[in-house]
């Protein structure tokens, strides 16, 4: 079993989003996300968060709380991949004085990252290559550009994890899996999206 992890996308202390996913009480949300996380992800497990801890930068604190008692749960390593919503993300001014902070909670803190996975690569990123949740795609100076590897994503808060728009990709949002997803899962449709590898 796959000791790999991967999630996205969880806005924490989010009313908007909170609301949106079928919660009246933001706190009820959070518990539902810290609780969910602890009884997926096994003792000494790793779990990469493609971004968006949080909604707004002021709840940045709330969220590594929680995701603090997480780790302290159960022993997870944990590594951000941050989104457009963290203040560690080089995108926004002052992420250099931020990114320390996160330390407490994160073993590493990157815009994005490469995993090995049966001799092949597969990109992380908050990003997916191309798409968005909005109309118009934004963020396009922070995006990897798709030179045919396999990505792991999320910001787009599709409710399926493939989308056949977005090829050779995969999204981990809570929106598409309302967990983190084992590495198996995430490769078996990278997989099936391009049946000549990963």
């Amino acid at each position: 079993m796959s000791r790999l992890y991967f999630t996205a996308d969880l806005h924490l202390g989010d009313e908007l989003v909170a609301d949106h996913r079928g919660y009246s009480n933001v706190n009820d949300y959070d518990e539902m996300i810290v609780e969910t996380v602890i009884s997926t992800v096994p003792e000494d497990s790793t779990l990469w968060i493609l971004g968006d801890l949080m909604g707004w930068s002021s709840l940045r604190d709330h969220a590594l709380f929680l995701l603090q008692h997480v780790q302290s749960e159960t022993g997870v390593i944990m590594h951000l991949v941050p989104g457009n919503h963290d203040t560690c993300h080089p995108m926004h001014r002052h992420a250099h004085k931020e990114q320390s902070k996160y330390f407490g909670v994160f073993t590493s803190v990157q815009p994005f990252a490469k995993i090995r996975h049966n001799r092949g690569d597969i990109l992380l990123s908050h990003f997916p290559y191309q798409g968005d949740h909005t109309v118009e795609q934004r963020f396009n100076q922070w995006r990897l550009r798709d030179y045919g590897l396999s990505l792991i994503h999320g910001h787009t808060h599709q409710t399926d994890p493939t989308e056949a728009t977005r090829p050779n990709q995969v999204c981990v949002s809570w929106d598409a899996w309302g967990r983190p997803a084992r590495l198996h899962e995430v490769m078996a449709l990278l997989e099936t999206d391009n049946p000549g590898g990963a």
